[in-house]
């Protein structure tokens, strides 16, 4: 995978860029089955758009392109770009009149960025001299590049100058067939789009397929080059635009041209005014073309349906956030993620203003969660357009048949029973000690739809007033869908650690589907644990203080060897060094030679001192403090080094020299 890197100016500027790679990868020994299996995968995936120009994206591109214009280029990119999003800038005649007093006739790049942004203005004309015209002609040639030619060939065209489209043709031709530059063949394409339809662009048509294999797959969601944002979106909108041209569709596949969208709308925060620009083109060019429009479903508001919020809307747009409102959209099935059972067949969303609607719960749906799949019909450029969404059906819940008993271990007395109303909190308190249990039971209904509820989570919560303290136990439901309750003080004493004392007993329902979710006090319970039946005194449990220190015992060293071990080795150690001193005795050493010249005692001190510096580095310093003094230091030997060597050398030619004149003279 190639990292995708910004770049700089590269439109319509003849910046020089690096070739990009042609990689094509292919799958060897892999099985059919394995191979169709995850072409199948990576379709489905690549078929919905994963980033596009929100409402709020397209508001901040148009923001971005407002700047103030600071040269012909930058008026080009701003005029041009906003209207490419249907905007305006917001002083046209302004815009105007800069544009005529920054033109320079004797430039073909000035003559184009003047021509196309006053194109986009109205009623702002630039006239044209014939030396202006000539010099137009003139660049046309083998000669200029390629961005020349296409700043020429743009320029003649916007200003209605008439050429010949086939010498442009061979020009661009020959430049195509020596380099293997993108950009030079994106600006060869948008050339090629103001040609005449008469003059043969068939070999600049198949230069598309050629790019598009030279483009980075990532992970079959993106597809780009790895120039960047910028060139990706040039190309998108010079393919299209060549090809809306000549009438011929761009060998791009659908999934390639929902992989592209990805990648040109992934990012929102642009570097430059030409990147803005670039992606206003191709969100143009995405958006208007004969062959291929993306298409956006997103929900109007939240994924969810209830009674009170019944219809499901959804908006249908291009990239740029307009309304597709000529499509139809059909929603295929609607299956329960929980049972797998379709729920609804083939039924059409309404057109509501700028919304489609359908409203589902005329079904009468259960509450939970169900898998859309929808298509989006009414034009055949449409891709992008089966999409599948996860729509959440909300409910209320409510409860009934809340029974709150005390029930005598030895059944010696008849077990009290309260029937609770929700929300009401029951009167009194239920005293409970070690010879008798208490127990909750009640049943959770589906307040719409009448029929019983059985949601993720059921809790009864038991709150000390006192001590703060709170025990937490799962509901769970029987057979018969009715949730029950029992706690038994003398078995449950260690969860609540013998606190006696009177607790509130809450009733706790959630769920994702619930509109209503339940915290229900339900009623006071004392509980008297065995230990003590009587008054007691509560203490609370602070769960947060201090734990006792941890004692850890490190293992005992091991006995060191004799002294007598350690001075041996040493010694051995050192053996060396005074067999060296011997040998230099031996043969002679001397210093007799030993220049006191500055570079010759910076050069022995620098040793020295590194020398040092390794026994510094072994008893105080770490790895990467010695690496810094090393550094300097052996800088510092190093060129005193060098310099001594130099000097050394210098002395023994001039004796050489010296012992030469000496022998001639002698032969003479």
């Amino acid at each position: 995978m190639n990292r995708c890197t910004g770049s700089g100016r590269l439109f319509p500027l003849g910046d020089t860029i690096a070739g990009a790679r042609r990689s094509t990868m292919a799958g060897k020994g892999s099985s059919p089955l394995l191979i169709l299996t995850l072409v199948l995968v990576a379709g489905i995936q690549a078929l919905t758009p994963s980033h596009y120009l929100s409402s709020s994206d397209v508001g901040k591109l148009k923001a971005f392109l407002e700047q103030p214009f600071t040269n012909l280029e930058s008026a080009y990119y701003s005029i041009v770009g906003l209207s490419k999003l249907g905007a305006k800038v917001p002083d046209e005649q302004g815009a105007c009149d800069f544009i005529k007093a920054n033109v320079d006739p004797t430039d073909a790049d000035s003559l184009f960025y003047a021509a196309h942004a006053s194109q986009v203005l109205p009623g702002c004309e630039i006239s044209v001299s014939n030396e202006t015209r000539d010099l137009l002609l003139a660049t046309v040639s083998d000669d200029s590049s390629v961005t020349q030619i296409y700043h020429a060939v743009g320029a003649m065209s916007s200003f209605g100058l008439p050429f010949a489209s086939q010498e442009v043709v061979s020009a661009l031709t020959a430049h195509i067939n020596k380099e293997e530059n993108i950009l030079v063949i994106i600006q060869a394409l948008l050339t090629a789009s103001h040609l005449s339809q008469q003059a043969d662009l068939s070999g600049i048509v198949e230069e598309i397929e050629d790019l598009v294999a030279r483009m980075d797959d990532l992970g079959g969601i993106y597809l780009q080059f790895e120039e960047g944002l910028e060139v990706t979106a040039l190309f998108v909108a010079a393919a299209y635009r060549l090809s809306d041209h000549v009438g011929v569709e761009p060998a791009i596949k659908e999934d390639q041209v929902i992989q592209l969208v990805n990648a040109i709308f992934s990012k929102t925060i642009y570097a430059s005014l030409s990147e803005a620009f670039s992606v206003a083109f191709a969100a143009k060019a995405l958006s208007q073309n004969k062959y291929r429009v993306p298409v956006i479903v997103v929900p109007e508001g939240p994924l969810a349906v209830s009674h009170k919020r019944p219809t499901l809307k959804l908006l249908v747009t291009n990239v740029m956030s307009q309304p597709l409102t000529t499509a139809s959209v059909q929603l295929e099935y609607a299956k329960s993620v929980s049972t797998k059972t379709v729920v609804l067949r083939q039924t059409a969303f309404a057109l509501s203003g700028n919304a489609f609607e359908l409203n589902f719960m005329d079904t009468k749906p259960a509450s939970g969660y169900y898998d859309f799949s929808i298509n989006v019909e009414g034009d055949s450029r449409y891709v992008g357009n089966q999409v599948e969404l996860k729509i959440k059906v909300s409910t209320e819940a409510g409860i009934s048949n809340v029974d709150l008993s005390t029930v005598d271990k030895d059944q010696s007395i008849a077990p009290k029973v309260i029937r609770v109303e929700y929300p009401s909190k029951a009167k009194g308190t239920f005293t409970v000690d070690g010879h008798q249990n208490f127990a909750l039971t009640f049943q959770l209904v589906d307040v719409n739809m009448g029929v019983e509820l059985t949601p993720h989570q059921a809790f009864i919560r038991l709150y000390n007033q006192k001590t703060k303290q709170e025990v937490i136990f799962v509901a769970e439901p029987d057979s018969k869908n009715i949730y029950k309750f029992e706690l038994d003080a003398s078995e449950r004493k260690s969860e609540f650690d013998s606190a006696s004392g009177t607790y509130s007993l809450f009733l706790i329902i959630g769920d994702a589907t619930l509109e209503n979710p339940i915290l229900w006090n339900v009623a006071d319970v004392v509980l008297k644990f065995p230990e003590d039946e009587g008054a007691s005194t509560i203490v609370s449990k602070n769960l947060f203080t201090p734990k006792p220190e941890i004692q850890h015992l490190f293992r005992e060293p091991e006995k060191r060897p004799p002294t007598i071990v350690s001075d041996t080795f040493t010694a051995l150690v050192i053996a060396p060094l005074l067999l060296l001193l011997i040998l230099w005795i031996k043969l002679g050493a001397n210093i007799y030679n030993f220049s006191f010249a500055p570079s010759t005692i910076i050069f022995h001190l620098g040793h020295a001192a590194m020398l040092g510096l390794m026994y510094v580095y072994w008893t105080q310093l770490n790895m990467f403090q010695m690496l810094k003094y090393l550094a300097l230091l052996g800088s510092i030997t190093f060129l005193a080094g060098n310099r001594m060597l130099a000097q050394k050398a210098v002395k023994r030619i001039a004796a050489e020299q010296s012992s030469r004149l000496a022998k001639y003279r002698t032969l003479r």
